[in-house]
């Protein structure tokens, strides 16, 4: 059965054919005849308490262009089976209020994924706090001598990071003895008025971060992202170069940890990022490495996402809700 999915997204020239998770989305959902629609996060707007957008008819192909759009119209977001908030990081104030909107939305008619109370909530970085048991030794603070007292219970190594960052941006690798640590912490915290996160470097990171791709609990992929030997981020837009890596026993260890909590905030498609066993980012807003994972392992994950998507849908229509 055909449904309509609307992506909140960035614009489509912004999109890596060969990389973006949500262009595998968009290309799966038109195999299976889905009626399919763009818009940006700037397109949405509330009209008497009733969520809206202004959105295009969206095509899609693996070619050149990748990708056409019809003219725009204004639709209640409750004409959609499906709205997939997939715009890039950072989290900003627009992101913020977009979440707002999409909060209005009926959620008896329409599921929106990721869920935008979740999206809200859970900060690529904190959220990772509410499981201790799997994360390395971490600290929040704006205080530079905080945080080097930290280092130094840590054994003089640390990585630093900002609370808003995305895509390795703004992460340092500190260690005692360093002459700019100062000037690090200065700029990090903006002069101890910002939180940042320290975490314990973990020495497993030259032989990878690897993103498993989790939906509904449940880890159905991986991806190992090295770092290039004059980085210490895996990150792959700063040539960090993927490997082929299969989800272990503690993968699912870490995931039966967080499933319960990923379920109650909505969140049903999330890419966690492990070094050495343990979490350091839970990726909640944008999740990506869904198109590497399928030319290692020869898979189609986004069929399984869109499976899954496809079910809760039905859910809906089967709850006796009017559609």
């Amino acid at each position: 059965m055909g449904r309509r999915f609307l992506y909140v997204m960035d614009p489509m020239t912004k999109v890596l054919v060969d990389k973006d998770t949500t262009f595998a989305f968009q290309l799966e959902g038109e195999r299976r005849g889905h009626e399919q629609y763009h818009c940006l996060p700037d397109d949405l707007f509330v009209t008497r308490s009733s969520p809206q957008a202004a959105v295009r008819r969206l095509a899609v192909r693996r070619g050149t262009p990748h990708f056409t759009l019809q003219e725009a119209r204004t639709v209640p977001l409750e004409f959609f089976d499906v709205v997939f908030m997939r715009k890039d990081p950072p989290f900003d104030m627009a992101y913020f209020f977009a979440t707002h909107l999409l909060e209005l939305v009926d959620r008896r008619r329409t599921l929106v994924v990721n869920d935008p109370r979740g999206l809200r909530d859970a900060n690529e970085k904190l959220y990772a706090l509410n499981f201790p048991s799997v994360i390395p030794p971490s600290i929040v603070t704006a205080e530079a001598g905080r945080l080097k007292a930290f280092m130094r219970e840590l054994g003089g190594e640390m990585i630093v990071k900002p609370l808003d960052g995305a895509g390795g941006s703004g992460v340092f690798h500190l260690y005692e003895g360093d002459r700019n640590m100062n000037a690090i912490l200065e700029g990090s915290t903006r002069e101890g008025t910002r939180l940042v996160m320290g975490q314990q470097y973990l020495p497993a990171a030259r032989q990878g971060d690897k993103r498993v791709i989790v939906l509904a609990g449940e880890p159905i992929g991986a991806v190992l992202r090295i770092p290039r030997e004059d980085e210490h981020r895996g990150n792959i837009h700063v040539g960090g170069r993927v490997e082929r890596v299969a989800v272990d026993d503690r993968d699912r260890e870490i995931c039966r940890t967080l499933a319960p909590r990923l379920a109650a905030d909505g969140l049903y498609f999330v890419g966690l990022d492990v070094i050495g066993g343990l979490v350091t980012e839970i990726n909640v807003t944008s999740p990506t490495g869904v198109q590497e994972i399928d030319r290692f392992d020869g898979a189609c994950l986004e069929a399984q996402v869109l499976d899954f998507v496809e079910h809760k849908a039905a859910a809906l229509d089967r709850s006796g809700a009017p559609h």
